[in-house]
């Protein structure tokens, strides 16, 4: 049993509905973790394509995850669909943390074009996106005509935006991008509306934090979000020896509008669980219903 697939919207791609989230094999310490090593970045990104993903996302700013993709992966370029983000810088301070502001001019965008095809390989993304810019800066800087003029050099087959609220509803009524990516899970709803309208506007839809970053503890910051699990009792909608990693990642991948959902690990065990729980394919229609009606009470 694979990995169910969808097109992704306009672009025609055909995109497995998990994806990975390429910032984990960043191959520096960030939020106090361990760097990955050259081995665990090559053991995870080849068992990624080995599983079935076709959908890879990275950013200009996720210290050497670009570099690791060039070197472990550029070899079966074919094999899976290519996003990544323009717009960020990096100055390191020191070998502990990365400061990545963000410059929102034409040179910068094609700055981080070239450093990105050259790090990774390749003469072409199959998706550049703007990584989180306001809709001011987005005009000031004239930066979808940059994003075009990439598409024109054929150096970007797809133009796409990662973004929230309060900005993504104007740039969904705009309708130049190819592509949006929204943070969502059943713990974090706030945009489930957004990602239906992005897909309805025709753009392909990734999802990002579609796990809520795993299993109570792992990661900073979810006291609260699990507070909203334990309120809405989702414990007894998982089906018998399902996980809460599981049962979210389904719940996800169940939301009409999305195309792929992007869940970052490097551990390959941990890939397998998530592979498994995509294949089972979505929550059925009852349980998804009775799970947002118990989440909007919760709230």
């Amino acid at each position: 049993m694979g990995i169910p697939t969808n097109t992704f919207g306009r672009t025609g791609l055909t995109v497995t509905k998990l994806g990975y989230g390429a910032m984990e094999v960043r191959g520096t310490r960030i939020w106090g973790g361990r760097p990955v090593t050259e081995q665990e970045a090559e053991t995870i990104l080849n068992a990624v394509l080995d599983s079935g993903i076709t959908f890879i996302d990275t950013a200009n700013d996720y210290g050497r995850s670009e570099e690791f993709i060039g070197k472990y992966l550029a070899h079966r370029r074919s094999e899976f669909v290519l996003a990544t983000k323009c717009g960020c810088t990096v100055v390191h301070k020191d070998e502990h943390t990365d400061e990545t502001p963000h410059v929102w001019t034409r040179e910068n965008l094609f700055r981080g074009l070239h450093e990105s095809l050259e790090r990774m390989k390749t003469d072409y993304v199959d998706v550049m996106q703007l990584h989180n810019p306001s809709v001011e800066q987005t005009e000031a800087g004239e930066l979808v005509a940059a994003l075009q003029e990439m598409k024109d050099q054929g150096k970007v087959r797809w133009i796409g935006i990662s973004s929230t609220h309060p900005h993504i509803e104007s740039y969904i009524a705009s309708g130049v991008f190819d592509v949006f990516q929204i943070p969502y899970s059943a713990l974090e709803r706030v945009h489930e509306d957004a990602i239906q309208a992005a897909a309805d506007s025709g753009a392909g839809v990734i999802i990002r934090g579609g796990v809520a970053r795993g299993e109570p503890g792992a990661g900073l910051g979810n006291t609260d979000r699990w507070t909203t699990w334990e309120k809405a009792n989702l414990d007894e909608l998982l089906d018998e020896g399902e996980t809460r990693t599981q049962w979210l990642l389904r719940f996800t991948n169940t939301h009409p509008g999305m195309h792929t959902n992007i869940v970052g690990t490097k551990n390959p065990a941990h890939l397998a669980d998530n592979v498994l729980a995509a294949s089972r394919g979505p929550l059925s229609a009852e349980v998804y219903a009775e799970a947002k009606k118990r989440l909007t009470e919760a709230v």
